[in-house]
This record gives C-alpha cells, structure tokens and sequence, in this order.
C-alpha cells in the first residue's frame, strides 16, 4: 500500500436498519412508510394474549438505560489513520491492531466484521470506584469533550466512577450495554465471548449478559 494513503473515512454501519429490514421480511403487515406500526403490532400480540402486564413483567433496568440504545444507534464518523511506518509488512499482514475508543471501534467494524468473529476477550471496568469511566458523547467537538471531562495541560483527566454517586452501578451498566451489544453483532453463530470480571459487578454482568445474548 502506497505511503500516500494515510486516512481511511468512514460511517458506521446502521444495526437498527439491518435490524428493521429483518423485522420488515418476516412481518411485513406491521411495517407503514418504512417504519413499525406498533399501534397494529399491540393489536396482534393482545390477541394472541403475548403481551405482558406493564404492572406485573419483570424488567432489569437502570437509570439511563435509555440513553445507552441511543448510544448504539448513534452513527460513528471516526477517521481510521493506518500506521504505515509502525506496521511490519503492511501490505500482506492478516492481523489488525486498532487503538481507539472502543465504543467507536466496535461501530466500525461492523461493516466488514459483522457476524465474522470467532472469539472476542475483554477486560472492561471492574467498577472498584477507582475505574475511570468516560461519558459516549461523538457529536461534541474535541473542545467542549475536554471541558467536560476536565482536560489539563498535561493530559485528560477522566471521570472516576466513585461508589459515593447515586448511579455508581447505572453508569457502569450504561457503559458496558452498548459494548456488549455491538460485540455481540460481532460474533458468529457459534461463537464465544470471554469477559474478566470480580465480585463488584459479576451479579449486574450476568443480568447483562442474559439480556443481550439471551
């Protein structure tokens, strides 16, 4: 590869549509104008008595756990900048090293990795309340991302997720949902995840894990 190819653009690949197009084959009377029409959707499931009680359904849920879908679904536009003079043997290599936010990184190889992967290992916060935890927010500038996460002139300070907050638990769960979602898109059929995790949130971690992957 050519010295002169020094950035690769790109857009993340769109779950929700690749999700909604899915939906839309295998029940096409409840999509209107390219969109669900849950009005129609609760009518059919009422019917078939398949809808649970709002009072009496079990939920797993935490503050901003909405917030976390949203971070899913916002698009990533991240500028992937290979590392010719860093690399050995460019140009015939099979193996790839990406340093990056890993929230962004997942997004972006969902287009070409999507349902590909064997195996994924990760090492995420252990939430012991010295973890740093930062904010997914890529629509900000890089400015007003430091401002808010407290930069100094030696570097970025980041967040420290202390056991004294009220969301202690909610912002680690509001972290580690979007990631597992999106690694998940990753694997294939018969792949396999491995997460290291301790005490502090193992119980949270399970619950996670049963509701992405079922």
């Amino acid at each position: 590869m050519s010295k002169s190819v020094a950035k690769i653009k790109t857009t993340s690949k769109d779950i929700f549509a690749d999700e909604l197009k899915k939906f839309s084959q295998i029940f096409p009377q409840f999509i209107s104008e390219g969109k669900v029409d849950f009005d129609a959707l609760q009518a059919f499931l009422a019917d078939k008595d398949a809808l649970a009680d709002e009072k009496d359904k079990y939920t797993f849920t935490w503050a901003g756990k909405k917030q976390s879908f949203q971070a899913i679904s916002r698009p990533s536009h991240a500028t992937l900048n290979p590392k010719i003079d860093e690399s050995v043997d460019f140009d015939n290599t099979q193996n790839l090293f990406i340093e990056g936010d890993n929230l962004e990184v997942l997004k972006l190889l969902q287009k070409h990795y999507h349902s590909k992967i064997k195996m994924i290992y990760i090492d995420p916060p252990y939430n012991t309340g010295k973890d740093f935890i930062y904010k997914d927010n890529f629509t900000e500038g890089k400015s007003d991302y430091f401002e808010r996460i407290g930069a100094t002139e030696n570097g970025i300070q980041l967040e420290s997720n202390s056991d004294a907050g009220g969301r202690y638990h909610s912002q680690w769960l509001s972290m580690m949902y979007p990631r597992l979602f999106l690694a998940k898109q990753l694997l294939k059929d018969d792949g396999v995840i491995f997460i290291s995790i301790d005490d502090n949130e193992q119980h949270h971690l399970k619950m996670l894990m049963n509701e992405v992957f079922g």
